[in-house]
Formats: C-alpha cells, structure tokens, sequence
C-alpha cells in the first residue's frame, strides 16, 4: 500500500513538473510573440517615405537653436516643421502619438489605461477617419507633411522608437486636435466624477492629471495710447514647463504667404499664436460651461435601454480592447464596454447611466481655423477666419500694424432650453434638452478699437476687456451659458496699471508686463486683511509670524522678505473662484512655515528669491512673481523649504508696429528651444536671461536670420 501510494505521488510531482514546464514554455512563447509584435510593427516606412523628395525646404537655427522653416509651399513648412521638433523634442512627440491613438498605457503601463478609454469612449478616431477627406486639400496636404516629417526623422531613428505608433499620417495630426480640447475644458474631470458616482458629476474640474494651461495674459495698446503711436502686444500665455502642454518655439515661411513666428504644441503643424507681418494674436483660457451630463432613465426590464422621447432606444454598445503592458515586452489585452447615447459618450456607475455633451462634439477643422488665422492678412480675414468657429474654447485677442485691437470671448455656447436648469446633471429623457446649436460667433462678447485703445484678456470675465467705453453688455447673456463674472489678480493689475497711463511708452509696456503685485482689491489681499483682523496668538514665533504678514507690501520681488511666507500660507490661486477663506487652515499653515524655514533656513524673513526657483540641470536661479501675478510664475514644494517653478511665464512674446508700421518682437523661453536633449546647448541657455526678466529679439528677417545663424541644412541631410 506504501509503495503503490509512493508511485502515485512520483507520478504526480511528474505531471505537476511537466505541467509546469508546459506552462513556462507558453509563458515564454507568449512573451516571445508579445515581443516580436512589440518590434516587427513600427518599421515600414516605405510609402511615407516615397513623398519625402517632393518638399523642398531649408531649416536655419539661429543662435539660440531657434528653427527657422523655410519652404516653398506652406506644406513644406510643415513638413520642415515636423523634423526640426522632432530634433529637438522626440520622446514628447511620441508619448503624443501613444496617446491620441488610446496606446499609453501598452508602453507606459496600466495607470495609463484611462487616458487609452478616453479615445474609445468619444469615439475620436469614428470622426476623424469619416470627416478627413471632407477637410480643404490644402489642410490635407499640410497635416500629411507634417506626418511625413515624423516618419522621416522616425525611420533615422530606429533605436529610439516606440511600438504602436510608426509610421504617422495626416489624420493622427487631426485627432491630436480633436482629442485635446475637451481636456482644456475639463471633460476628464467630469468623466472621473461619473466613475466615483457622485451625485453631480458636473461640476469638476481636470483630474485624471491632464496638465492644463495655468490662467494666461494678452495685453495691448493702439496708437492713441501710445506715447510714440505705436501698436504694442504681448502674448502671454502660462502653460507647465514641461511635457505635451509646454510652449515649442519657431518661425515658418513658404512662397505661399505664410510666415509666421510663435508657438506650438507637440503634434501642431502650423504655429497656434505670434504673429506675422501684419498682425498679431494670442489666446487665454475661458471659462463657459460647454459640458452637460445627463442622467438616462434606464428600462428596468433592459439594461441596455434608455428612454428618449417616450420611446425605448437601444444604448450603441462597443466591447473595446486596452493593451496594458505588464512587465518588460509582456503585454496583455482586455475588453472594456463603452456606451453612446442620442447625447454623445454614457458611463454606467452605482448610480445608474449618464451620457456627456461637450461643445465641439463631431468637429474635426481646428487645424483648419488656427491656419486660416495665421494666413490672415487685416482683421477682417482674420474675423473670417474666426467665424469657421471650430475651436470650442479660448479668449482670443488681437492687434495690427495699422492700429486696430480686437478681442472675442470664443467659445462654441450651446443653445440651452432656458426652462431647465443646467447647473447640475439633466434629465436625458427628452429631445427637449438635447441641444444641437451654438450661439453664432457675430452674438459672442467682443470688443473693437474700444476709445480707451487697450485690451487686457487675463482669465477674466470678458465684460471688463478695456477700460470705459467698448465693453460688451453682460445684460445680453443669459446665464445659461455659464460666462464667468470674476476678476483675476493679473485682470485687475493691468487695468490699474495701464488705466492710469494714457501714454504708454515702450519701457512701460515691458514694465507693467513684469509686474509683481498683488492689487488691493484682489481676493488673495482682502482674505489677508480679514485674517489679520482675526488672528490671535499668545505664541511669540507666531506673533512675529504675523507681524511678518502685516508688514507685507503685497509685492513678489526675489529680495521681499514677507513673501515667502505670505504666499506658502495663503496660496493664491490663478483662478479667484478656487479660493476660498478659512481661517483655521491659514492658521495651521502659518504654523508649519514658521517651523519649515526655521528648520531650513534658520529664519522666518525668508527673501522670496531664496524660496522661488529656476531649476533645471545644472541651473538653480532665483525667480520673481508668483501665482495669479502679470510675472507669472507657479511653484510645486521640494526639498529645503523651496519651491521649483512648474508653470506659468514661459515661451511668451512682445510684438510691436510703430508709427510708421515698423515691425519688431521680442521673446523668451524659461529654459531653451530643446527640451529633450540634456547635452544640447539649448538646454538651458534663456533661463538666465528670463530669471533676470530679459527677452531677446525674434529674428523675423532673412537677413536677420543670416546675421545670427548657427547652422543650415535639409530634413535628413544635416
């Protein structure tokens, strides 16, 4: 009985080991096939490649690595466009690509794998492949040269490759549009809302860790407020510092009319604002509700059935596939549902079933309204341009050689049924509240040549554009299209400061753009009065502390000795509306930083500059300004009490037409034009310029370029 029990058990542990073995040959096997698939599906770039020869295009860098894109037709500007980012910042490219075609999380892992549900959920790339060929040839031809661009640099670079993405085409250029707008608006935090299931998914702001743009500024004077008659811009916009949201720098021409100098995004063909010869614009964030949940009164007999005008509709199911990788080349794929309803994309929760509407919904022609504007030779092509009306979003400001300003509240404002209301979720039960319209552009707030010869567009409500008489009239919009009404530190800065100028010079211009103050009729400095009213503390550090506080003079110069402290305890934020009063929560943080640079500096009188700084590489640079001011600069907490600057004031440009419609523009950048490359000479070459507040002219002329050239060559042969 032993032995034939002995048998048995020898027996077992063979089959288990064979079993065993089995499986980690498959296992092998598995990760053998995941990585020949990972390698064998990204190198053919033969028909991409067969066009290359027909772009004729030169690339000149000037002296701080800046591309200069010359080429005989606008798509050979694009294409040369493509080559030099690509030179300069190739791993952002990629992870771009990987996102918007929903394959982040088969590289990076399975946190990603949200962001690859975002692609499938709005059903981006449905659009995009069924509109392209609708879009205007020239847009067409510009989107595939640029795709070409990638693919050549791609195919030179063959050890740098990441899988799922080679080679590019015209339409992944597009759905790089239509996948990132929604995201400035905030649909990805309505979306995690609706996965939390709570119970007013709408209202939200960016969760998912989207990095959006942090406020913005665009400043301008006309002739008549000139103390020379000069026209003066600066386009200024605060973005994060780093990765697919940062600013890159560069200058196209073609034979065509296109010559541009500005910024771009990773992914962007053409420039998205600067200026050319005869104009300039800029854009900031806006705030207007262009997202609605609605709640889906769901069959009870039917899960997948949802009513809609006393009828029973079936939900359009799709079961898609997230390839996550696991481990190394080890990759695994699973299905998730995705839902769409009369109303758009629908999430099914705890709760029940809610669909999303957002502005935009369906258009795929930013690329084709952002080229048109920078064709644009006046302001009526310019308003021409504006009134294809396909960018959902944004603030747009404007000014001329010949002196005209112009500013518009765009947005794409669905025309609500005003019977409902719409602050929170809506019931999705009836064509009544499916809205299908948008406010036409003519009807949106604007501002034309005011009398004061002054804009100012910082993240406000757009009823205080300029100063006096211009102004559009709130009384004209309904609440419904969820206007913002609030007043930014920067808003209420540069009305002071130019509002009180009549004639402005061209050092007041540059002057008032570096402003470091906080106004007095700011929420931050009115929360800051009420708190020292209130404050109590028999503790002496804490008294001194206070003390500190009141002796503040609301400025954010690198030697002020109360900011530091003042800024770390109140936190002022870009947005007035995030802010809130609380004295209890002021009280405790004034605590912990009387204890944190006691700990790290030995001192509570801390300057500002030994707290705020310019760190990349080898740089460590002290920093003025600081959240919601004209010097905008936002900090994230590190090591030894400081902060290191993240966002805000970054690639940002002064343009300028004199009397005589001369034209000269300045720019900088907080770091240099190559973003990726830590040996490069461009790394960090502007950032002391930028810490000191200095720009540097944007070489706009042949013969500039020329005078300040660091080297010339061709896509592919450099």
């Amino acid at each position: 009985m032993h032995l034939e029990l002995g048998k048995i058990k020898i027996i077992h542990k063979k089959i288990m080991l064979s079993i065993i073995g089995l499986i980690c040959v498959l296992v092998c096997l598995l990760i053998g096939y995941n990585f020949y698939l990972g390698r064998a599906k990204q190198n053919d770039f033969s028909e991409s490649l067969r066009g290359i020869p027909q772009y004729q295009v030169e690339i000149m860098r000037d002296t701080w690595g800046v591309p200069h894109v010359f080429g005989k037709t606008d798509a050979d500007t694009a294409y040369g466009l493509a080559y030099a980012h690509a030179e300069d910042d190739f791993e952002t490219i990629q992870e771009f690509l990987l996102t918007i075609r929903g394959k982040l999380a088969s590289v990076m892992g399975k946190d990603l794998a949200p962001y690859d549900y975002y692609v499938q959920l709005f059903r981006i790339w449905d659009d995009v492949n069924e509109k392209y060929d609708a879009l205007s040839s020239d847009i067409r031809s510009v989107c595939e040269a640029y795709a070409n661009g990638l693919n050549l640099y791609a195919s030179q670079h063959p050890q740098l490759l990441k899988r799922n993405i080679w080679p590019v085409k015209g339409t992944d250029i597009i759905a790089g549009f239509v996948h990132k707008l929604p995201l400035f608006f905030g649909v990805d935090g309505v979306l995690n809302r609706i996965y939390q299931a709570e119970k007013n998914p709408k209202a939200a702001q960016s969760e998912l860790g989207f990095q959006q743009g942090i406020g913005s500024n665009f400043l301008a004077v006309g002739p008549n407020r000139s103390a020379d008659g000069a026209t003066r811009v600066a386009i200024n916009t605060h973005q994060p510092w780093e990765g697919p949201m940062a600013w890159y720098e560069a200058h196209v021409v073609s034979e065509e009319g296109l010559n541009l100098y500005g910024g771009l995004f990773p992914g962007s063909p053409i420039v998205l604002l600067g200026h050319n010869q005869h104009l300039a614009w800029g854009h900031t964030v806006n705030y207007p509700d262009l997202i609605d949940v609605y709640e889906l009164e769901i069959n009870p007999n039917d899960p997948n059935e949802y009513r809609f005008d006393g009828q029973w509709r079936s939900l359009e199911i799709r079961k898609v596939p997230i390839e996550v990788r696991l481990w190394r080349n080890f990759r695994w794929t699973f299905h998730r549902e995705t839902l769409w309803s009369a109303h758009g994309p629908a999430l099914r929760n705890a709760n029940g079933v809610y669909a999303i509407r957002y502005a935009g919904i369906g258009e795929i022609g930013q690329v084709e309204q952002w080229y048109r504007m920078g064709k644009a030779k006046n302001l009526e092509e310019f308003k021409a341009a504006m009134r294809l009306h396909a960018i959902p979003m944004f603030n747009t400001g404007y000014a001329d050689r010949e002196g005209n300003l112009y500013y518009v509240y765009n947005a794409l404002l669905p025309l609500r049924n005003e019977q409902y209301d719409w602050s929170g979720c809506v019931k999705g039960n009836s064509s009544s509240t499916l809205w299908t319209r948008y406010l036409p552009y003519d009807h949106l707030p604007q501002v034309e040549n005011p009398p004061s010869a002054f804009l100012q567009s910082c993240n406000n409500n757009p009823f205080q554009t300029t100063i006096g008489f211009g102004n559009p009239n709130p009384l004209e919009y309904s609440s419904v299209f969820g206007i913002e009404d609030v007043m930014t530190n920067r808003s209420l800065r540069a009305r002071e400061l130019f509002g009180n100028n009549s004639s402005v010079t061209r050092k007041d211009f540059f002057q008032y753009k570096f402003d470091k103050y906080y106004s007095q009729d700011s929420v931050l400095v009115e929360s800051i009065h009420r708190f020292l009213e209130e404050a109590m503390s028999e503790d002496s550090e804490l008294v001194k502390a206070v003390d500190l506080i009141r002796s503040w003079d609301f400025q954010t110069d690198i030697k002020n000795r109360a900011a530091a402290l003042a800024i770390l305890t109140f936190r002022p934020k870009d947005r007035p509306a995030n802010f809130q009063y609380d004295y209890l929560l002021f009280l405790r943080r004034l605590r912990e930083n009387v204890e944190l640079f006691n700990h790290n500096f030995g001192r509570i009188d801390v300057t500002w500059g030994e707290v705020n700084r310019l760190i990349r590489g080898d740089i460590d640079l002290p920093v003025a300004g600081g959240p919601d001011i004209l010097r905008a600069v936002y900090g994230r907490p590190i090591d030894g009490g400081r902060l290191k600057g993240v966002a805000g004031d970054c690639l940002f440009q002064i343009v300028e037409w004199d009397g005589q419609g001369h034209l000269q523009s300045w720019v900088i950048n907080q770091y240099g034009s190559h973003s990726w490359k830590k040996t490069s000479p461009h790394y960090t070459d502007q950032s002391p310029l930028f810490a000191r507040e200095e720009m540097r002219p944007s070489w706009f002329t042949k013969e500039d370029i020329l005078k300040n050239l660091e080297r010339r060559y061709s896509p592919g042969q450099d």
